[in-house]
């Protein structure tokens, strides 16, 4: 008990630093989002909409084929024009996942209860070899 008291200090940064260690691990299993593999069943079972947040350019240099270009700034006015079935799922994609991820909190705020981010977005799309198609 002596030693815990008079070395505090450095329990308290072995804590800290074994914390900052597991805090990567824990923030992937939290934000990952769909897997590419799971989007293309989706698409093909459930007949999932999939809504592009990046902006036209980037949506222009190549996108998954079928997708709807939305962009996050403008997805709370236009997504109920864009998608009116709110019970179908709904695939939100950009190039890394980061804007996804938030167009999925505010597409459930619109009542899109199936909406889901694409794990690492387009990037995870490409590397899983799947179409993607340019305008």
């Amino acid at each position: 008990m002596k030693f815990i008291l008079d070395n505090w200090h450095l329990i308290a940064i072995a804590l800290a630093s074994g914390g900052l260690l597991l805090w990567p691990v824990l923030q992937g299993a939290v934000a990952s989002g769909l897997e590419p593999s799971a989007a293309v069943q989706l698409i093909n079972r459930q007949k999932a909409v999939v809504v592009d947040v990046c902006e036209a350019v980037e949506f222009a240099a190549g996108h998954i084929v079928g997708a709807k270009n939305i962009p996050l700034g403008e997805l709370e006015g236009r997504l109920a024009t864009v998608v009116k079935n709110k019970s179908l799922p709904l695939i939100l994609v950009c190039q890394s996942g980061a804007r996804s991820g938030r167009a999925v909190a505010v597409a459930k705020k619109l009542g899109y209860e199936q909406a889901q981010s694409l794990g690492g977005g387009l990037a995870a799309w490409k590397a899983a070899n799947l179409p993607i198609e340019k305008a």
